[in-house]
């Protein structure tokens, strides 16, 4: 089946292409993202000089697959000498980066309250700051475990839409700044209007850099993960729809949890649920005829742990061939 394709079925091409900097893989929630993210990181191992895997899924998986303990630091994942992980929380809430500058004191309370009457402000804050994170750390390529379809096309968004908030709150700084000093100055308030501002604007142009980035087929890519069936499918198309809309590049599509029984099987369910995926299958690549279709087989087990996940990132490679 492979031979009528052009596209080879494999992420060989994400492997090959050195001047990848940020990887998303998404998809609906339980089709798998965070098993292809973990492998996909391993493979990304071998020919990268360091790569850090970020989870942005407030349920993060990556501690369960690899069976060791990450927090919101870059922990070098066990038996690897370059790969790194950590766990992020995007929704991380503005009381937090308010408690991180105790001399704010009431002009923090003015601004908290100002900043939650934006709605999703927490979420695109909570991401401003992965961001100035991330770029703070020097790795080769970011892989990111991303949590499922919607919130991830929200935190894609983010960098467009703070952008234009910030250009605006900038806007207004010349303006205000001399009124919010002089009446925290009335008040017997401590308010640095101007470094305020100013950290603003610095997270503005972080932010502009990365929407920048994030829109360079050169430096970002996005890998959709999906299983063989209606509603999965239905997502998907929506969700590329959505990345294109963003001007970010998609072009492979990892296919999970295919059935592929024995010749002379006469396990009804497992014949009944192939010719099912199958059909979806034909869709899929008919509607991407120009992605490199990845196909995975069902497992018999979980794939947990250091040595299975690059037992199984093997598969991202090199095509599956079913028993004869």
């Amino acid at each position: 089946m492979a031979d009528e394709f052009e596209f080879e079925p494999s992420l060989r091409n994400v492997l090959d292409q050195d001047t990848l900097k940020w990887i998303f893989v998404g998809g609906k929630g339980g089709v798998g993202k965070t098993t292809s993210s973990c492998s996909l990181a391993v493979q990304l191992s071998k020919c990268r000089e360091s790569v850090l895997l970020i989870s942005t899924d407030p349920a993060h998986n990556l501690s369960d697959a690899f069976g060791q303990k990450f927090g919101r630091d870059p922990t070098l994942v066990t038996g690897f000498p370059n790969l790194y992980a950590m766990e992020i929380d995007p929704n991380a809430s503005i009381q937090e980066m308010m408690e991180q500058n105790p001399e704010g004191g009431a002009m923090n309370g003015m601004m908290q309250d100002l900043a939650f009457a934006i709605p999703g402000v927490d979420e695109a804050m909570g991401f401003a700051e992965v961001m100035k994170l991330v770029k703070s750390m020097d790795y080769s390529v970011i892989v990111f475990d991303t949590a499922p379809t919607g919130h991830t096309l929200r935190f894609l968004s983010f960098p467009a839409v703070l952008e234009k908030a910030l250009g605006k709150i900038s806007q207004f700084s010349g303006r205000f700044a001399p009124m919010i000093a002089q009446m925290s100055g009335l008040m017997g308030m401590n308010a640095n209007s101007e470094d305020m501002f100013a950290k603003l604007e610095g997270m503005r142009e972080i932010i502009q850099e990365v929407n920048k980035q994030f829109q360079d087929p050169d430096k970002t890519t996005f890998v959709c993960v999906c299983i063989s069936e209606f509603l999965s499918l239905y997502e998907t198309e929506r969700m590329i729809q959505e990345l294109t809309s963003y001007k970010i590049d998609t072009h492979n599509i990892i296919v999970n949890q295919l059935l592929f029984p024995k010749p002379g099987s006469t396990c009804e369910h497992c014949n009944v649920r192939h010719k099912m995926q199958q059909k979806y299958l034909e869709q899929i690549h008919e509607l991407y005829a120009d992605f490199h279709v990845v196909k995975l087989p069902l497992l018999t087990k979980e794939v947990r742990g250091a040595a299975e996940i690059e037992e199984f990132s093997q598969k991202l490679v090199v095509p599956h061939v079913p028993e004869q």
